[in-house]
């Protein structure tokens, strides 16, 4: 595995890239989870949480989950780490730069993402890492989220 010590943005330049990681592990969304994102976020819009109404209402004629309930098993699919950076005593998630919610995620499916590094910039405070995210479900071609998550190592 390369390895780059955090001030050399230079040499980091090189995981910029368009290509995708290979897909993290897959994460299943189940209607139980979808349940308990509700009760903790106060969104029980019926959409996620009636399953009677949406078989008769809905245009999926199924649950979805939450965007941000997508957004937030971002960690538990970790996608294979291809570098590491070193010599730095911090490293903080400072923002987003893109949060898109593309398609839907029925309830029960199963989800996988992969990753991008799209850019890499220097400040005094530290460097910053531009990741670009992508989560399917498993099968599909389009996205249900894209996020551009921004991280500094300082």
């Amino acid at each position: 595995m390369k390895k780059y010590d955090f001030k050399d943005i230079d040499a980091m330049q090189a995981e910029v890239t368009e290509a995708f990681s290979d897909w993290s592990e897959q994460v299943t969304v189940s209607q139980e989870l979808i349940n308990q994102f509700a009760e903790l976020s106060g969104d029980s819009y019926w959409l996620h949480t009636d399953t009677e109404k949406c078989a008769q209402y809905s245009p999926f004629k199924t649950t979805i989950a939450h965007g941000f309930l997508t957004l937030v098993l971002l960690p538990k699919m970790q996608t294979p780490q291809t570098f590491e950076v070193t010599g730095f005593k911090n490293m903080l998630n400072v923002g987003s730069d893109k949060l898109r919610f593309t398609g839907i995620v029925p309830a029960n499916s199963k989800i996988h993402c992969r990753s991008r590094v799209k850019a890499i910039t220097g400040s005094a405070k530290g460097t910053t890492v531009t990741m670009e995210q992508q989560v399917h479900v498993v099968g599909e071609e389009r996205p249900a989220l894209v996020y551009e998550m921004m991280f500094m190592y300082m």
